[in-house]
């Protein structure tokens, strides 16, 4: 077998494309909040959505929201979509979920926490610096999740 043949044969994980596939920031209480003192809780969501594209391609996309709130009001809100299509080729079928579960949004979170902290600065607000994140135990935690949802279901019986 030529070097040509083996390398077409060796996994690939290349992303194609990275992009902004929806963002929002809402201030629903401006001008208030920025002549009142304020200290801020804020909540983060993070949830991925994984859809084959394309023969070995598929886009993952990681969904942040990120919630300020002042006791009842919301301060702002901020939703980032960010997408990439991502070539998986080669890659053994037990591998794939985990790679694309992990490896996607592990590459998409620089991206996304580019886009909230600028949207947050362009709100006048400081900066929010979205932290790492252990894709790999919420990617676990998503298939124990599965696991005993599957586990809860009633048998089918036949008809």
């Amino acid at each position: 077998m030529t070097e040509e043949q083996q390398a077409g044969n060796e996994p690939q994980f290349l992303i194609q494309r990275i992009y902004t596939k929806d963002l929002s920031f809402e201030s629903p209480n401006a001008p208030q909040v920025f002549v009142e003192n304020w200290t801020p809780e804020v909540n983060v969501g993070l949830k991925t959505n994984i859809t084959p594209v394309g023969e070995d391609t598929y886009e993952v996309v990681l969904t942040v929201t990120v919630e300020a709130r002042h006791e009842e009001h919301t301060v702002y809100m901020v939703e980032v979509h960010q997408g990439g299509i991502f070539l998986a080729r080669n890659i053994p079928e037990e591998q794939l979920q985990p790679l694309l579960g992990i490896g996607g949004p592990n590459a998409l979170l620089p991206y996304v926490r580019e886009v909230i902290s600028d949207l947050t600065t362009r709100g006048t607000f400081p900066p929010f610096i979205l932290q790492p994140v252990n894709f790999e135990a919420m990617y676990a935690q998503q298939m124990a999740q599965q696991q005993d949802t599957a586990e809860g279901q009633p048998e089918q019986q036949p008809h």
